[in-house]
């Protein structure tokens, strides 16, 4: 298990100095059962291979797998687990560019992100916030006992004045 550690700036436009960086490591998560069939409720998503329990057992990974997207999913909340902007306006998820699932994640398994500044640059006011920053941040969700990822994502974010 890697060290839980956070990356604090005190405005957006300090992000600007850390492209390049690695921002941290978040704490352990984990996802449940629970939370894979309320997904799958929410989603519509109930292949078997992440609700039957019994059937996927004798299926190719030998247990029920988190979906991708409930996956992707905890990028947003790993990040806000390193990254802390003190004052900003607004922050807004803006969009991904690249998100791959590069191994199964089983139920029960705690897993970290880890997360590098990709870029970062300044953006225009919008009604009701400041100039800001829009930044791409890539981020691995990865296995704690291994460091090896189930998903990696860029996710780009911004932040307002």
């Amino acid at each position: 298990m890697r060290t839980a550690s956070r990356t604090t700036v005190g405005v957006p436009s300090d992000l600007l100095d850390l492209v390049g960086e690695e921002l941290g490591v978040s704490e352990a998560q984990v996802v449940t059962q629970r939370q894979i069939d309320q997904f799958a409720e929410v989603t519509g998503d109930h292949q078997w291979i992440h609700v039957d329990v019994e059937r996927a057992r004798s299926g190719p990974f030998g247990t029920t797998i988190v979906h991708g997207f409930l996956t992707l999913a905890l990028v947003p909340r790993l990040l806000a687990d390193i990254l802390e902007v003190r004052s900003f306006s607004m922050g807004v998820n803006y969009g991904l560019d690249r998100v791959r699932f590069v191994a199964p994640l089983p139920p029960d398994v705690p897993v970290q992100g880890v997360a590098t500044l990709v870029s970062a640059r300044a953006i225009d006011a919008v009604p009701g916030a400041g100039a800001g920053v829009q930044a791409k941040a890539s981020v691995a969700v990865e296995f704690v006992d291994g460091s090896t990822p189930c998903c990696v994502a860029e996710i780009l974010f911004r932040y307002y004045s």
